[in-house]
């Protein structure tokens, strides 16, 4: 029995060396604590880790963000998206369009390479051309809409209508007053468009309580 106890208080002068090199400081947890900690999405812990599991569960998302930082992009960085996806959205559309226009102007004419090059121009110019309106287009409303946020303080879909109605009617100005009241009322319509379908869970969860009552 000795040398059994002995051997005991060996290996037990082992373990706590080991403890106190690596954090041996830490609280000791018996198996019937851990079994009454929820494990949700893990897998059971080894109850001879000195990590207490309840601090590995987290109930919200965490993220660094900076001070004052916002968990959503503003418009100032959805500008640079939103400009660069209308403009390579403008020369997809272009460059299909400008594709039938050509097989449809040259549909006379025998596959040969007059016909090839007269296709790839009209190909090219209509790519620029729709890239060039698209993007012109993004351009405003990105630069309206940043600017009207900044002005107000606020961001909201308030913004979005203005920045849209401004947009349409400065793009189309070169039109007279007629031309700036039709811009006006089609950027006031996608705009609209956009904002209802942007909160359309929100208007349609609305009505559906508001039939409870």
């Amino acid at each position: 029995f000795t040398a059994m106890d002995n051997n005991s208080q060996g290996s037990g002068a082992v373990k706590a060396g080991l403890g106190s090199l690596f954090g041996g400081g830490s609280p000791e947890y018996s198996n019937t604590e851990l079994s009454g900690v929820p494990l949700t999405g893990m897998s059971p812990l080894s109850p001879y880790l000195n990590v207490d599991p309840r601090y590995l569960i987290q109930d919200t998302d965490e993220f660094i963000l900076p001070t004052g930082a916002n968990k959503t992009r503003g418009r100032f960085e959805l500008a640079f998206f939103t400009i660069g996806g209308s403009c390579m959205t403008g020369a997809t559309l272009g460059a299909l369009n400008g594709l039938r226009m050509g097989l449809k102007e040259t549909r006379d004419m025998a596959w040969s390479k007059p016909r090839n090059v007269q296709i790839l121009n009209m190909v090219t110019r209509q790519g620029a051309s729709w890239a060039n309106t698209l993007g012109s287009v993004a351009l405003l409303y990105s630069a309206f809409g940043v600017a009207i946020e900044k002005a107000r303080g606020a961001e909201d879909d308030l913004n979005t209508v203005a920045a849209g109605t401004l947009t349409g009617m400065l793009f189309k100005s070169g039109g007279g007053l007629k031309g700036v009241a039709r811009g006006g009322l089609v950027g006031l319509a996608l705009s609209g468009a956009y904002a209802v379908y942007n909160n359309w869970d929100h208007l349609t969860g609305s009505s559906s309580s508001s039939r409870l009552y």
